[in-house]
């Protein structure tokens, strides 16, 4: 993604300095200086990768000598118990940064590997698995990043990345037809979103680049596709709000361009891993 290599060290940077990674006490008592060794990252359950980038700075920044070989590719599946790091060098190092490390693998490995669960359920069908803007503080970059890695596609980074007029937006405005009145010719770059058929209908005509459609059930998408199907000129489709793992094939059946789904950044489980080391020298 534009600008994250240059973003990176900087988010990296603050990680070890949360950690005191650099003021080791228990690898400064234990450990000497000189001592210099090999470990390995394991998986501890199937998935997709992403973070490498992440981990490789983590180890560089705290000693430049450091070898990292990323052997699991970010975007690459994984099977339980397979070697997708190995690291050689100063174990003061590798010691420091194992949990930081581990933390940025582990995180951004779950929302790749959700994503990819998603995107599997959805194949065939057309429909295209987006993200949303619910994302840790800080780590949005990474984490929209991750959902790339997983099959996904990012919607906008940012509320400068996009017209998107949300139900508050509408309620703070006095209404669907005020928002109108106020976007003007700017509507056919804009993306709206509705929480029924009557405001659906109240789009006819007008335009919008895209429409989504929040919390529809799956007899609502089915009606509003019915309805756009009609107009003259037809918006793209998002279909958002409590689609599940098990749903979401059936809704992408329906025929819509795409299914943002905050659920895959916002509480993505850890894909287990652990960092050992296999060699001293």
């Amino acid at each position: 993604m534009e600008g994250l290599d240059n973003n990176i060290a900087w988010i990296v940077e603050r990680a070890l300095r949360e950690d005191a990674a650099e003021r080791d006490m228990t690898t400064g008592m234990l450990v000497g200086e000189e001592a210099r060794g090999r470990a390995v990252i394991r998986t501890r359950a199937a998935g997709t990768i992403s973070g490498q980038k992440c981990a490789r700075t983590v180890f560089s920044l705290l000693d430049g000598s450091i070898a990292y070989d990323a052997v699991g590719r970010d975007g690459s599946s994984v099977g339980e118990d397979e070697i997708v790091v190995t690291i050689e060098g100063s174990l003061r190092a590798i010691l420091a940064g194992e949990r930081t490390a581990l933390n940025f693998l582990q995180h951004l490995s779950g929302v790749a590997t959700s994503v990819r669960r998603f995107a599997r359920r959805v194949e065939g069908t057309g429909a295209v698995i987006l993200d949303t803007r619910k994302t840790t503080p800080g780590l949005r970059a990474l984490e929209k990043e991750a959902v790339l890695h997983g099959g996904g596609r990012n919607h906008r980074k940012d509320l400068a990345g996009l017209i998107l007029v949300k139900e508050n937006h509408i309620a703070a405005t006095g209404g669907l037809d005020r928002v109108i009145d106020l976007l003007g010719s700017r509507i056919e770059e804009a993306e709206i979103e509705v929480t029924s058929l009557e405001e659906l209908r109240a789009l006819r005509g007008r335009h919008p680049w895209r429409i989504m459609l929040d919390n529809f059930t799956q007899g609502g998408v089915r009606e509003a596709m019915e309805e756009v199907r009609g107009w003259d000129r037809m918006p793209e489709i998002e279909v958002s709000g409590g689609v599940t793992i098990e749903s979401v094939g059936s809704y992408a059946a329906l025929g819509i361009d795409y299914i943002s789904i905050g659920s895959i950044t916002a509480s993505a489980p850890a894909l287990d891993m652990s960092l050992l080391i296999e060699g001293v020298e």
